[in-house]
């Protein structure tokens, strides 16, 4: 079962999406490990502040199948197929790992694995690295670790938030998943 990682953005609405993905999310794939919520600048346009943060889960079901749910959860929060990149948007939910598959060229769905933000964005890397610290990046083989000790500090506009901050908490995990 591939251990699977998302980055989750928003910059309208944010305190009403971002709960609302996460308990989709959780009801489709079961319980999740969620990074702190870091508010960070728009990147590559002028927009209000992002708040962003990165999930991780297990999952039986295929890649494809994963994008597909993601893709359902984000229309249901306002996000259409036509969605500019660098736009502000209600939700943003990015397959950023599947498990340690590596996909260099993009296929029918336009997909690179893993996602190159991880090392562009600090955004993604510092909840990456908050969440699985040790795991290791499918291309470089460094831990997640070193490449934020790496991360050129000047790049870094975002300031770590509790996940209080959405009024979310995360679903208590049964004993047996402990």
């Amino acid at each position: 079962m591939p251990k699977t990682f998302v980055s989750i953005g928003s910059n309208l609405e944010r305190e009403e999406h971002i709960p609302q993905a996460l308990a989709e999310l959780e009801e489709t794939f079961g319980p999740l490990s969620v990074s702190s919520v870091y508010e960070s600048e728009a990147e590559g346009f002028e927009g209000p502040p992002f708040y962003n943060l990165v999930v991780g889960f297990d999952t039986e079901l295929s890649r494809p199948a994963v994008l597909e749910k993601l893709k359902e959860i984000e229309h249901n929060h306002g996000r259409g197929p036509q969605s500019r990149k660098f736009a502000s948007r209600t939700l943003d939910l990015d397959l950023i790992l599947y498990g340690d598959l590596i996909l260099e060229k993009p296929d029918s769905d336009r997909l690179q694995l893993p996602r190159e933000d991880i090392l562009r964005y600090a955004f993604v890397l510092e909840p990456l690295n908050e969440i699985t610290p040790e795991r290791r990046h499918p291309v470089t083989g460094k831990t997640y670790r070193a490449h934020w000790q790496a991360f050129d500090p000047g790049k870094v506009k975002q300031r770590r938030l509790p996940l209080s901050v959405i009024g979310y908490a995360p679903r208590p995990r049964p004993e047996s998943d402990r």
